[in-house]
């Protein structure tokens, strides 16, 4: 079988073309994820770990709260945050309603309407708020199906094409079995403990993020690995690459 360093230099330069662009996007994923999942929790004083735990599992606080703390931080003014959390703690009436009316039709309603067309609820009126003061408890059975089925579909198919460039580099046989087969453990310890953590046990969302860890490291490997086959291994033992791939 043809190795890494073997190969012509138009499939060298796709195959690297197409890992650098797979690891910039993984750069992206993990930024959009830190942004959307970890920010808002390190705005407000929680862990990496406890916003995971709070975003499946729920949390004692109503789904206006954890988006008022979260993604929809920025949308109020901490004064104005701090209005609706009273609100919400002496009961969520509507009595109370009226004070910080407002502020739901000023900061909210553009966004949060029928006529936006978004998927979000509609805070347009008192009992559409109301349904928001329940307590969070994280996501639902919908939505981790939906998410699920997508990253597991999604994710392994990106790892079957990496996988196959790495499959053809000259390093050991178990090292490329290892590094193989880990990127599918790390997709069933991230994804399988959402589940987990959602019906059982929220600390279980320590296990969310060493399967994220890992599949990162994973797919660092694969990809620096076979670019260095590629390019490096060709230049420094030119007459050593095919003895080295059997």
């Amino acid at each position: 079988m043809i190795s890494l360093p073997e190969l012509p230099v138009a499939p060298r330069v796709l195959f690297s073309s197409f890992l650098i662009m797979i690891g910039i996007g993984y750069l992206m994923a993990l930024s959009y994820l830190f942004l959307v999942d970890v920010k808002p929790g390190r705005d407000v004083g929680e862990r990496a770990v406890e916003s995971l735990s709070e975003k499946y599992h729920g949390s004692t606080s109503t789904r206006l709260e954890v988006a008022l703390k979260g993604t929809m931080a920025d949308k109020l003014a901490a004064e104005e945050r701090d209005q609706v959390f009273q609100w919400i703690h002496a009961g969520a009436t509507r009595d109370g309603y009226a004070k910080i009316e407002p502020l739901f039709k000023q900061k909210c309603a553009p966004c949060h309407s029928a006529q936006s067309g978004m998927p979000i609820p509609p805070l347009t009126s008192f009992e559409d708020v109301q349904k928001v003061t329940t307590i969070d408890t994280g996501e639902s059975l919908l939505q981790l199906a939906r998410v699920s089925h997508i990253h597991l579909f999604g994710i392994s198919i990106i790892f079957l094409l990496t996988g196959a460039i790495f499959s053809l580099s000259v390093t050991p046989v178990w090292f490329r079995v290892s590094a193989l087969v880990a990127p599918y453990l790390a997709i069933v310890m991230d994804i399988g403990s959402w589940w987990v953590t959602k019906y059982f046990d929220p600390v279980f969302a320590y296990i969310v993020m060493l399967g994220g860890a890992l599949m990162g490291l994973a797919l660092a490997c694969q990809i620096f690995v076979s670019l260095w086959d590629m390019w490096i291994v060709p230049l420094t033992a030119p007459g050593q690459a095919k003895s080295r791939s059997r």
